[in-house]
């Protein structure tokens, strides 16, 4: 972590006290059925959002488009809570399992086509477990095939005003076709929120338990973070890692979206340093201070005639590594021609949401003659390795007579600590990367 604060600004000059929302598609959606990435672009992007109001407290590259992995399911289980509050499904209502759900890859609960599961248990699962064949098994339920699901998402999505977001499918799973934005998560948090507070409980479960398995929350703020309840994280080697995440504190609660991190340490903590900054800031204007949250990154703010100060937040952040459990640097900005306005950003955040990715390494657990055999050994170590594997990308690579059973996605540490769980239990695995 950056220890000294760099010199942040944005060119409030520009647009005073007005609030920093963005509604537009971006231009590269306008042009095309899906998302053109700027090569050059940096991948993470973040957003935080006041759930009350949807002022945006915080923008950094918020309407850039990416991919958003297994976020989407905050989507699948929008129009899963819709259709339970038109009484059109029950939670008591069995959902069989189709061919379609029962192949999807991990992360999974490993139904075989064929077997039923209530609608509650199946939600359950997407939501703490991030279970894919559930999600499409919900698809199908609500839907009645994936593909109309999947245009039901984005319509969805542009009634809400996600007006930069398509979906293809309902569990993220990778496809180029699949885009959205910070902002649109963020527009689709505070739409659940908003508009079904009975089921929000189900982002907010930690553990999750069926046929004697518990599984553990994907979220990691959840119990660790005060404040913090719910929504949701994905990854997947072309997204990165992404967290959409609510808190409220003092009365107030806001929304805050990291994608394209490095990590889900570095994730993780981005979202705890934006939403700590947010809540000071809330807190400040409270008590009769003018204040925004940078939307605007520069390392030129002196040539923008702006004077900085620091300030010290006294609060512990709750991350774990990257010494994220230093105070948080925040830097406060005043503009000579509007003394009275003044931004406020997270520095550490800041500066850890433009490094690199340089933290994609990958273990491989056994090589097999065949696709299949490889597929159920992925298979296998992500039900028996929850913690280690619940955010890692399961596939098979190779062909002939080698196929290879892979997981990517992790740091050099993590990626060492997995396979030492899984040796442990007699199986092979070995550690590679970076990739």
């Amino acid at each position: 972590m950056l220890k000294s604060a760099r010199l942040v600004a944005g060119l409030v000059a520009a647009f005073g006290l007005a609030l920093c929302n963005f509604a537009g598609p971006t231009a590269a959606l306008a042009q095309s059925p899906y998302a053109r990435f700027e090569v050059n672009e940096p991948k993470n992007t973040a957003i935080v959002m006041d759930a009350r109001t949807g002022e945006v407290l915080y923008n950094l590259r918020g309407d850039s488009p990416r991919y958003p992995a297994s976020v989407t399911k905050v989507m699948t289980l929008y129009l899963a809570f819709e259709a339970l509050a038109s009484g059109r499904v029950h939670l008591t209502d069995m959902v069989t399992v189709s061919p379609l759900a029962a192949a999807q890859p991990p992360t999974k609960l490993g139904l075989r086509a064929g077997e039923t599961i209530s609608v509650e248990d199946a939600m359950h699962a997407m939501a703490v477990h991030s279970a894919n064949d559930m999600a499409v098994a919900i698809a199908e339920k609500v839907g009645g095939t994936e593909a109309n699901f999947a245009a039901m998402m984005t319509l969805k999505a542009h009634q809400l005003g996600m007006t930069s977001t398509n979906y293809v499918n309902a569990n993220g799973l990778p496809d180029n076709r699949q885009i959205t934005t910070a902002h649109d998560l963020a527009v689709l948090a505070r739409a659940v929120l908003r508009d079904f507070p009975q089921y929000y409980s189900f982002f907010s479960q930690q553990e999750f338990t069926w046929r004697g398995r518990t599984y553990v929350n994907t979220n990691r703020l959840l119990g660790k973070m005060p404040g913090v309840d719910g929504l949701k994280t994905g990854f997947t080697n072309a997204a990165g890692y992404n967290l959409a995440a609510s808190a409220v504190r003092d009365g107030n609660r806001l929304i805050a979206v990291v994608m394209g991190s490095s990590s889900g340490t570095a994730r993780n903590a981005d979202v705890e340093g934006l939403l700590l900054t947010g809540f000071d800031v809330m807190g400040r204007r409270a008590r009769g201070e003018r204040l925004l949250v940078t939307q605007n990154l520069f390392e030129q703010a002196q040539s923008a005639g702006l004077s900085t100060a620091q300030y010290v937040h006294s609060g512990p952040t709750y991350g774990q590594g990257d010494g994220d459990d230093d105070p948080i640097d925040v830097v406060l900005t005043r503009t000579t021609a509007h003394p009275a306005a003044m931004t406020v950003s997270n520095s550490m955040a800041a500066a850890k949401a433009i490094l690199p990715d340089t933290r994609t390494w990958w273990v491989q657990v056994g090589q097999f003659r065949s696709h299949r055999q490889a597929m159920s050994q992925v298979e296998t170590v992500s039900r028996q390795f929850t913690r280690q594997f619940d955010d890692a990308e399961g596939s098979v690579v190779g062909g002939g007579r080698a196929y290879r059973a892979k997981f990517s996605g992790f740091s050099e540490a993590a990626a060492k600590e997995a396979c030492a769980s899984v040796r442990s239990r007699g199986l092979p695995c070995e550690v590679r990367g970076p990739a």
